[in-house]
């Protein structure tokens, strides 16, 4: 395990000298496979469902995501917090408070298990109501939730692990886990739904299975580990003090997230006012967008990395150039990916569906949005500067403010005035260029007064 650690710190990426372009993508490349691998889940199940089972099941696999992905954020963001106070102990080889910080994270896991899944289990048949779910769509929607947060503490043990390893040092195990428990899901889904006709069902327990898979590795992991980070399921313990380091650290991200998670069950809500075909539609469209996205998401990351690190070096000029190539690079990086999706929007959208209805829908998502990707690459670029450079609750507030108030505004008064799929199609666009436009105001207006020294 040692060796593992020893390499791991070497192949840290030192971005104070050397060429900026190059840093930041050998940087992204490791966190796209990485994000790649974890997309491939809800993909996987979507693709096989579609296929299979057909629109109806397509669509209620679709309309679960944000309900899942609001319990999830809020669970991420505690355990980011968990990340932060682990590293901070290992880096400063306090071997006691590593220890407790390891084992209150734990303990905070386990509970968190019981917590959501009494929650997701108890509320979906509501959440799924508030949301409009249609009745053709609502049965199986209710029956791939309620497996699903069954098994709901797989997948966050997993993290947990994962995340205790990250913290200190070892990336590599984590990914291992990930792309080996990705490839699980995969071939579960099609023995489960295609042969064994487990319909919607099955690719609700093949994900789980395959969760509880790379939990058990990362536990297994870390249980036989002979270092201070070392989980021992015996002796659990918590600090109280050290649990209200991590619910500081980890709470604001959790909020974000998770109000982030809720305005976008909001928006599903919208999609569920139209038919199943256009619910199925707009699935496939979420997937691909998913995908889409990946690769300006992680280069958003690795602009973090490289001005958190320059500033820190003291390197301000190098600092203020990466959002400069970031633009140029995030730009390019969209343009190419969007002509393909333009081109061929309902090829793609057949991977997940032939009908021809949801064809139509699905292409029609893809052709209306992709072209607004090129804002979504501004906002990335500038939130991504500002992470780095220490100003992480401006990035908050602004994001939340276009991503979560100002598109609940736009859907509420355009649904009501104009009405119709288009104008709710449009709510993420009008997010992402209200986002960008007030990020770049506050980038060039008041952050020039606050950090002088990274702004030209």
């Amino acid at each position: 395990m040692a060796l593992t650690l020893r390499r791991a710190r070497r192949k840290d990426t030192d971005m104070t000298s050397g060429s900026i372009p190059r840093l930041l993508i050998e940087f992204a490349i490791p966190l796209l496979i990485g994000n790649v691998f974890q997309q491939l889940y809800n993909t996987v199940d979507t693709l096989v469902v579609g296929n299979f089972v057909g629109r109806q099941a397509l669509a209620a696999v679709g309309c679960t995501g944000p309900i899942i992905n609001s319990m999830i954020g809020l669970f991420s963001g505690l355990s980011s917090g968990a990340g932060v106070v682990i590293s901070q102990y290992y880096g400063a080889k306090d071997r006691e408070k590593l220890h407790q910080s390891v084992q209150t994270n734990m303990v905070m896991t386990l509970v968190l298990c019981v917590a959501l899944t009494a929650l997701g289990v108890s509320l979906t048949p509501t959440m799924l109501r508030l949301m409009e779910t249609p009745a053709d769509v609502f049965d199986q929607a209710v029956e791939y939730l309620t497996i699903y947060f069954w098994g709901i503490s797989g997948m966050l043990l997993y993290n947990t692990g994962a995340g205790i390893l990250r913290a200190v040092g070892d990336s590599a195990h984590p990914l291992y886990f990930l792309i080996f428990s990705a490839l699980t899901n995969t071939v579960l889904d099609i023995l489960f739904v295609r042969y064994f006709h487990m319909g919607i069902a099955g690719a609700a327990v093949a994900t789980i299975a395959s969760q509880f898979m790379s939990a058990l590795l990362v536990m297994r992991m870390l249980s036989r580990s002979t270092a201070d980070y070392r989980v021992d399921l015996r002796r659990l313990s918590a600090s109280r003090a050290i649990l209200a380091k991590i619910c500081a650290i980890g709470i604001p991200s959790a909020l974000q997230m998770f109000i982030t998670a809720i305005s976008n069950i909001f928006v599903q809500g919208y999609i569920n006012r139209f038919e199943s075909a256009c619910m199925a539609g707009w699935t496939a469209y979420n997937r691909i967008d998913a995908f889409a996205m990946l690769p300006m998401m992680s280069l958003s990351i690795a602009l973090s990395t490289f001005v958190g690190q320059n500033l820190g070096a003291g390197n301000y000029q190098r600092a203020r150039s990466a959002p400069k190539y970031g633009m140029v690079m995030g730009l390019v990086m969209m343009l190419v990916i969007l002509t393909p999706l333009m081109l061929f929007a309902p090829q793609l959208t057949m991977l997940f569906n032939q009908e021809p209805e949801v064809v139509q829908f699905g292409s029609f998502f893809i052709r209306i949005i992709s072209p607004f990707y090129l804002t979504f690459a501004i906002n990335q670029v500038y939130s991504g500067a500002l992470r780095g450079a220490g100003d992480t609750k401006s990035t908050m507030i602004i994001m939340l403010s276009a991503f979560v108030f100002f598109r609940q505004l736009y859907l509420f008064v355009t649904y009501r005035l104009i009405g119709g799929i288009t104008v709710v199609a449009l709510g993420y666009p009008a997010g992402w260029a209200m986002c960008s436009v007030l990020l770049l105001v506050y980038y060039y207006g008041f952050h020039r007064h606050k950090q002088k020294n990274i702004i030209d």
